[in-house]
């Protein structure tokens, strides 16, 4: 089990199952969205998170069509996203949990927009665009 919450803690959540497919994201709309070099992300069945309190303090935006990012009204943070073609997963922004966490990221993905003063480092694969399978 997981524990996560937004900076200001309005938000709190509980994630009961495997977290999977944790990436690296460089892609440009992550990197405005975590207003850093990449996001760190991971699906989670949607069954698997229960949001202790704060649910109602989410805020969203529909940054490309059928995908919709979450964020903390209070204080801005970037909480998960949902894809209407996968209604039964959610993509957690890994960066919000509390705890610590057993599963690693695979992969570092949309290498090719990554910002120019970033240099990848690591034993991690690195793809242009997603990585293989998606």
């Amino acid at each position: 089990m997981y524990n996560g919450s937004c900076l200001c803690g309005v938000i709190k959540l509980k994630i009961s199952g495997k977290i999977q497919d944790i990436v690296h994201c460089h892609c440009s709309q992550c990197r405005k969205a975590q207003g850093s070099a990449f996001a760190t992300n991971g699906n989670v069945d949607i069954n698997d998170v229960v949001f202790l309190s704060g649910e109602d303090n989410l805020t969203s935006y529909e940054s490309t069509p059928g995908q919709t990012k979450y964020f903390c009204k209070t204080c801005g943070s970037p909480i998960m996203s949902k894809t209407k073609s996968k209604p039964s997963q959610v993509r957690i922004r890994l960066g919000t949990l509390t705890s610590d966490i057993i599963e690693r990221p695979m992969a570092h993905i949309f290498t090719k927009s990554k910002a120019n003063w970033e240099t990848i480092t690591g034993n991690l694969p690195q793809y242009e665009e997603y990585e293989p399978g998606r």
